[in-house]
């Protein structure tokens, strides 16, 4: 059915949306700050993924609209504004019902990811472009904590929030890469899977949230400055 990758997205967001109002989280209140984070980080990731859809990946016409720009289905761009908003929610929600403490084990682990763009690099010149690619937009994260010290590799929560994320992109990436939505060119990636998923689409999705979460933190950081 053309319209199963727009549903997923509309049920990504539904929970998240609606449970915005919630009297006690309040995530209503701070859209303000996820937009523009949600937005800043769309685009490069946008264009990522127009650059190399086609020889990377593609996207099965048996489960998509039509409607493409710059070679990419409507969803497709739907699924950079529903994810990462559907994953501040599930942030803000960890943070309201674990008090963050400070982790000095994360933070080691936050500067040795710095250098994984170096690896990145690496594969990418052998020929496994996406999964170089994706050590490169994982560094980025860690570099950018570091330079808006927001300090999310710095805080225990944020394993609460990589298990959450992991279950998350499980489940979506499980039916995105089994139906299958979308499809990929093998040689570009190391052919390791969980299930159906390329290890890959982990790393990729693990590197936008935490974008997202680290613009978001620095934007709220700003307001109340």
């Amino acid at each position: 059915m053309k319209l199963e990758y727009l549903l997923l997205n509309f049920f990504i967001l539904l929970g998240p949306l609606a449970m915005s109002f919630e009297s006690q989280i309040r995530f209503v209140r701070k859209w303000r700050f996820a937009a523009p984070a949600i937005l800043l980080v769309a685009v490069p990731y946008l264009i990522w993924d127009a650059l190399v859809t086609g020889r990377h990946w593609w996207f099965n016409e048996k489960y998509t609209l039509a409607f493409r720009l710059f070679n990419l289905p409507l969803e497709e761009w739907l699924f950079f504004l529903t994810v990462p908003f559907a994953a501040l929610f599930i942030w803000e929600v960890i943070n309201f019902h674990i008090k963050p403490r400070p982790s000095p084990w994360l933070q080691y682990c936050g500067f040795v990811l710095c250098l994984s763009p170096i690896r990145g690099f690496l594969f990418f010149f052998s020929g496994k472009e996406y999964t170089g690619l994706t050590f490169i937009a994982l560094g980025a994260t860690a570099i950018l904590d570091l330079i808006l010290h927001t300090r999310l590799f710095a805080q225990r929560n944020l394993l609460f929030y990589l298990a959450a994320l992991t279950l998350f992109i499980s489940i979506c990436n499980s039916y995105l890469t089994a139906r299958p939505v979308v499809l990929y060119g093998e040689q570009y990636q190391l052919g390791l899977r969980l299930g159906t998923i390329p290890i890959e689409d982990f790393g990729y999705g693990f590197a936008l949230i935490l974008l997202v979460t680290i613009l978001y933190e620095k934007f709220k950081a700003i307001s109340h400055a």
